[in-house]
């Protein structure tokens, strides 16, 4: 399976188009993060242990993505687009959200 971020794929044909696909991926949040990420804000630095959920998040994402393409028998993803943000569920809970969003194509 073939995933991009551009709108064609070099040396390829789209014979085509079967539609957009979406993946999310949720994480929830953990307090011992939560506790070393605020220190990290008062000192400034980054926080690593953020970095690599955000990081996990999308490759699973992209893999999730990849999985919802191959139902549609495509070929290839392109136009991959991966947005990350957060989900308030009440005062002190938050969650992490990433979203893969592409095209899935059939190549000849």
């Amino acid at each position: 399976m073939i995933v991009t971020t551009t709108d064609n794929i070099q040396n390829q044909e789209i014979s085509s188009y079967l539609g957009v696909v979406t993946a999310e991926v949720i994480y929830g949040t953990n307090a011992l993060r939560d506790f070393f990420a605020g220190i990290r804000d008062m000192f400034g630095g980054r926080t690593g242990s953020y970095e690599k959920v955000f990081e996990k998040a999308q490759l699973e994402a992209i893999e999730e993505l990849k999985k919802r393409a191959i139902k549609l028998n495509a070929d290839a993803v392109i136009g991959i687009k991966v947005d990350t943000g957060t989900i308030n569920v009440d005062q002190e809970g938050v969650l992490l959200l990433v979203t893969a969003t592409g095209t899935a194509v059939s190549l000849q």
